[in-house]
């Protein structure tokens, strides 16, 4: 099996002495060039073709925004966004996913051990080979909102909506949550992201959505017309108090590779809203989450995934459906209305 081929494009020689050293353990991967800045880069892609690229944002004669821009449009390959963990290197980064970029990573330091971040960079740049970047951001026509019949939703104010993404993950949610009305019931949401950076995308979603979305804080009441993404670097699970509905945000392990994890979550939305409960899996690299939504279906929750013709990497919805957890396979197009429909 032919290996990976990635080329390390950051100004910095700690940064790229660790990816080269936390890769060379993986026998899958090899790392064909380093550069310190965009230029070199230029001409080590044009010499290596490498297959993934980790890519710094900060770094001297041009910037990495500027570099992504003109990588995609004349020479357009997987890459992985490497940034620090500040408010704005993950606004930034955000700008990135729009541009084509596949995964973001956090450089390591003290959120992230360089174990825990070896772990998710091996992971990241296996999702990442498997990207068509072609496919990224399809041209699609404008999407109407899902059809709700008149007061449809009155009755389901107890529901709870549970979502799991990954890989294409951003631009996935961004498509199912901004046709939801602002009527739906609560939602709770894993994004495989790092520290920091789940912030921004809350942000931005809150500014498309119809209702409001926030950056999950421990102790938040999960309430119609909110949606809690899970912070970075932690692991959300929902908890019930009587009739109430809430969210704790904790550390631990990494599950599946990852903090957070959906099958951190979706274990404890069968265990405390069963029935009550719709969970989504959407595009992503690897398992996680298969266990959990079987556990959600088995403890009577209704459950969706997404189509491997619209997913950037059909890993998790593949093995959710291959575990026995899946109710129903949809479309991106379809998965807003089917989740309406299943309220």
């Amino acid at each position: 099996m032919a290996k990976i081929r990635v080329l390390i494009v950051d100004d910095s020689a700690v940064v790229r002495k660790v990816f080269r050293e936390e890769l060379a353990k993986e026998p899958d991967i090899e790392v064909v060039g380093v550069a310190p800045d965009p230029y070199v880069a230029r001409e080590l892609i044009v010499a290596l073709r490498p297959d993934v690229i980790t890519l710094d944002i900060e770094m001297p004669r041009m910037d990495g925004i500027t570099f992504l821009r003109k990588l995609m449009k004349h020479f357009p390959l997987p890459v992985i966004i490497v940034s620090s963990l500040t408010q704005a290197g993950s606004a930034i980064a955000m700008e990135a996913m729009d541009l084509g970029a596949v995964e973001v990573l956090a450089k390591p330091g003290a959120a992230y051990s360089v174990g825990e971040m070896g772990e998710q960079l091996v992971e990241k740049i296996r999702a990442a080979a498997r990207v068509d970047v072609t496919r990224l951001r399809p041209a699609r026509a404008a999407l109407a909102p899902v059809r709700i019949a008149s007061r449809a939703l009155t009755a389901s104010t107890h529901k709870i909506i549970a979502i799991g993404a990954s890989t294409g993950g951003t631009e996935a949610l961004k498509e199912v949550l901004t046709r939801l009305p602002a009527t739906i019931p609560g939602i709770i949401i894993v994004q495989h992201m790092p520290a920091n950076f789940t912030k921004s995308f809350a942000d931005r979603l809150n500014s498309l959505c119809a209702f409001r979305v926030k950056e999950a804080e421990d102790g938040d009441t999960i309430t119609p017309g909110l949606a809690l993404l899970a912070p970075g670097n932690f692991h959300m699970v929902m908890r019930r108090s009587g009739a109430r509905y809430y969210v704790n945000v904790k550390k631990g392990p990494l599950v599946c590779h990852q903090r957070p994890a959906v099958d951190v979550l979706f274990n404890s939305v069968a265990a405390f809203a069963g029935q009550n409960a719709v969970g989504v899996i959407l595009t992503g690299m690897g398992k996680d989450g298969a266990q959990g939504m079987l556990k959600m279906k088995e403890a009577g929750a209704r459950t969706l995934a997404q189509d491997e013709k619209s997913c950037v990497v059909f890993g998790m919805p593949k093995e959710a459906i291959a575990a026995g957890g899946v109710e129903q396979i949809k479309s991106l197009s379809q998965m807003s209305q089917a989740i309406v429909d299943l309220l």
